[in-house]
């Protein structure tokens, strides 16, 4: 990520940005996030070319966090996680 201009965040060091998108690494995992579906493609395409990848497509769970795309921009909520919880007790 860093030969490829990203700059990792310094509160979570899981998550890389570069100009407008940003990466979020876990273990196996990623996140892309960005409004340019060429910048995603092309995200992809540098990683796919230094790692085995594979591509679910648009995420609808990430690390229990449920999101949601909406006409001002995704909104992330856990009551997926909480329901999911509340099972155990």
């Amino acid at each position: 990520m860093l030969s490829n201009e990203f700059k990792i965040n310094k509160v979570d060091k899981c998550v890389y940005v570069k100009i407008y998108v940003i990466v979020c690494l876990y273990m196996c995992d990623m996140l892309i996030l960005d409004n340019n579906n060429h910048m995603i493609k092309s995200i992809k395409k540098i990683l796919t070319n230094k790692f085995d990848t594979k591509d679910f497509g648009v995420v609808d769970v990430f690390l229990e966090t449920k999101n949601s795309k909406t006409s001002n921009g995704l909104i992330f909520f856990q009551s997926h996680y909480v329901e999911k919880t509340q099972n155990f007790f």
